[in-house]
C-alpha cells in the first residue's frame, strides 16, 4: 500500500464522502479521462482486475486531506466493488496504490507541477501524468515515472508504459462532436487504439465489406452456372 502509518480504526468506503465537493472548472477535466476509460472498457472488456476512477476521492490516510485526481488507474483490484460500485477509493480497503494518476490542468493552476508532484511520489504512484491544453511553449503532455522515490520526466508522445502494457499520448481527433487535442491509449508500435465511435464505424465497414464480398461471390456462382448451361450442363445436377 502506501508508506503512511495508519491508526487502528479505519472508516470504510461507505462511511466516507465520495469526493471533495470541488467542482471542475473545465469540461476537459471530465471528457479526457472519460475517453480514456471508454477505450479501456473496449480493450479490457474481458479483464476484471482493473479500475479507472474519474473525479473520485482517494483516501490514503484518515487524518489527511483526501486527494481527487481527474482520473486514475489501478491494476490488480476488483473491477466492481459491489452492486452499487465504488463510492470512493480507500487505500486501506483496496491495498493497491493507483499505478497511474492523470491531472488535466485547468485555468486555475493548483500546483500540478510542484506540490501534487511530491504528494503522488510520496504515495507511491508509478506514473503521474499531467496534461495542460493551454500550454504553448512547453509540452502539453508530461508523463512522470517514479524512479527511486523521485519522478523522472519521460520523453516522447506517446509514452510507452510497460507495467501497464499500454502507451499514453495526445493528438487531435474527434470526440463528443468536437475536434481539439485528446488523450488516447496506444500500442507498443505507437498505433492509437480507436474510440468507441471509431470502433463501431470500423465494425460497420467490415460488415459492409463482407456483404460486398458475399454479393460478388454470389454473382460469380451465377455466371459460372450460366456458362455451364451454355455448354449443355445442368449445374443443379452435378454429382
Amino acid at each position: 500500500m502506501s508508506g503512511y502509518n495508519l491508526p487502528r480504526y479505519l472508516s470504510s468506503a461507505e462511511e466516507l464522502p465520495d469526493s471533495d465537493e470541488t467542482p471542475v472548472d473545465n469540461e476537459l477535466q471530465e471528457l479526457i479521462p472519460g475517453l480514456l476509460k471508454a477505450i479501456l472498457l473496449i480493450l479490457w472488456a474481458e479483464r476484471m482486475d482493473w479500475f479507472f476512477g474519474i473525479d473520485m476521492a482517494i483516501y490514503y490516510h484518515p487524518d489527511l486531506p483526501v486527494i481527487v485526481p481527474d482520473g486514475f488507474l489501478s491494476l490488480g483490484v476488483e473491477r466492481f466493488y459491489d452492486e452499487e460500485l465504488r463510492p470512493s477509493y480507500v487505500l486501506w480497503d483496496e491495498n493497491v496504490v493507483p499505478i497511474l494518476v492523470l491531472v488535466v490542468v485547468s485555468q486555475n493552476y493548483c500546483e500540478e507541477y510542484s506540490a501534487k508532484l511530491d504528494q503522488y511520489a510520496a504515495l507511491g504512484v508509478l506514473y503521474y501524468v499531467i496534461y495542460s491544453p493551454r500550454r504553448r511553449r512547453k509540452p502539453r503532455l508530461e508523463v512522470h515515472k517514479l524512479v527511486n522515490s523521485k519522478y523522472e520526466l519521460q520523453n516522447g508522445n506517446p509514452v510507452w508504459l510497460p507495467e501497464i502494457g499500454l502507451g499514453i499520448g495526445c493528438e487531435r481527433g474527434n470526440y463528443s462532436g468536437v475536434t481539439p487535442e485528446w488523450m488516447y491509449w496506444y500500442d507498443e508500435a505507437e498505433k492509437r487504439y480507436p474510440t468507441p465511435a471509431e470502433q463501431i464505424k470500423q465494425e460497420v465497414q467490415r460488415a459492409e465489406q463482407q456483404a460486398q464480398r458475399a454479393q460478388v461471390a454470389e454473382q460469380c456462382v451465377q455466371q459460372l452456372a450460366e456458362q455451364l448451361r451454355a455448354l449443355g450442363i445442368d449445374p443443379d445436377n452435378l454429382g
